[in-house]
């Protein structure tokens, strides 16, 4: 016998008896592996009695794993795998993250590792040291390949139901599968806006992708969706709709940008969608419009475009509250007038001052002033489809 051969044959021995006291002290591993989680890990205690259970076959499986692992490991054994983790039920599996599987086999080779001195045969601690040494690092690479792919599942599923979440808003199709939807891309903001404007010319996914990550850093929910040449971003939990347009305007492409209404939750979402899409169609109807610019602001190019949401606006907040009363001959006359004080007073035999004061109250009522072109622009476009109803309605 070669001395190469007597020192192979006394390592098998050595790994042999390590192997037989590693499979006595199992028990009492997975015991002080428990009792050190739950000394050190704040999220092992405020699991249920259920859970911790769980988590603590799943370290007594690793420490199992890696004593079967161990007595082969001379013999060419390939890298381990952490199959042992089947051990614990998917729902366990999505509670616990990365970095919480990491501390779990960190304080399991902690244990292992405070009582080499007495778990490895006379001679032997050198050869369980690098047994486990090797052992947790490739354990360590398979859980992080095992993450990763989860999370590659996870995106594309993401990005599946965030689709749907963006395309059943823009079709109004609304419905309680929307918030189960939703609540699985862990949505909870509010108030909810909805922004429509081009795309840019770079690739749409990459475009979403920019989107999710600059809602994560500014602690915004986002969802977004490309349609042909038009994107959707619906953005939750910003304090205002300036703070929420300023993060996203960047990653829409030139032209226009339209801001919906804003809204209290998810499911009333469609409606903001619906106004933000009808201002995008319209908006070339006023080309020097702020970018971005509120849906409210494209109401009379909006209604003039066939958008009957923006016509009954109009028709509930210009020419409703004026009829019957003084005010709707004064501003009618007063637009047909070019907007004249004088020839208005003339032609509805009153003092200028009483214009005033009943344009005065057409803004207080409306909320247009019909001294400033848009508003008086807005203002003709109400009236005129207040008659039109009228007229459709005798």
């Amino acid at each position: 016998m070669t001395r190469a051969t007597g020192e192979d044959a006394d390592a098998d021995r050595t790994r042999h008896d390590t192997t037989r006291r590693l499979e006595r002290a199992m028990g009492a591993l997975g015991t002080a592996a428990m009792s050190r989680m739950d000394e050190r890990l704040m999220w092992f205690r405020a699991l249920s009695a259920e859970d911790r259970s769980w988590v603590g076959l799943v370290a007594q499986a690793g420490i199992a794993a890696f004593v079967e692992w161990f007595q082969h490991a001379g013999e060419g054994r390939p890298t381990p795998s952490i199959e042992f983790f089947g051990t614990a039920p998917r729902e366990l599996k999505r509670s616990i993250s990365l970095q919480q599987t990491v501390d779990i086999v960190r304080i399991v080779v902690e244990v292992v590792e405070a009582q080499t001195g007495e778990l490895a045969a006379p001679g032997g601690e050198d050869q369980l040291q690098q047994a486990m040494l090797r052992y947790t690092r490739d354990v360590a690479f398979a859980a992080a390949q095992v993450y990763a792919r989860e999370a590659e599942a996870r995106g594309s599923w993401d990005a599946r139901l965030e689709a749907l979440i963006v395309d059943a808003l823009v079709r109004g199709e609304v419905d309680d599968g929307l918030h189960s939807w939703a609540a699985a891309l862990g949505w909870t903001s509010s108030p909810i806006v909805v922004l429509a404007g081009q795309t840019p010319d770079d690739d749409p996914q990459a475009v979403i992708d920019g989107l999710r990550d600059r809602g994560r850093r500014s602690g915004l929910d986002m969802l977004a969706g490309v349609q042909g040449d038009r994107l959707i971003v619906i953005v939750g939990g910003a304090d205002s709709v300036g703070a929420a347009a300023k993060h996203v305007v960047p990653r829409f492409g030139p032209g226009p940008i339209v801001i919906g209404p804003e809204v209290n939750d998810l499911q009333a979402a469609a409606s903001s969608a619906r106004a933000a899409i009808a201002g995008l169609r319209a908006a070339a109807g006023w080309p020097d419009a702020p970018r971005p610019v509120h849906a409210e602001d494209l109401l009379a190019e909006r209604a003039i475009d066939g958008d009957a949401d923006a016509r009954s606006q109009l028709i509930e907040n210009v020419y409703v509250p004026l009829t019957g009363t003084p005010l709707l001959d004064t501003l009618a006359t007063y637009l047909e007038q070019g907007t004249s004080l004088e020839a208005t007073a003339r032609l509805l035999f009153v003092h200028p001052n009483t214009v005033r004061y009943r344009l005065r109250k057409i803004t207080e009522l409306t909320g247009y002033q019909p001294t400033e072109g848009r508003s008086a622009f807005t203002l003709q476009v109400g009236l005129i489809l207040g008659r039109l109803s009228e007229t459709a309605g005798t």
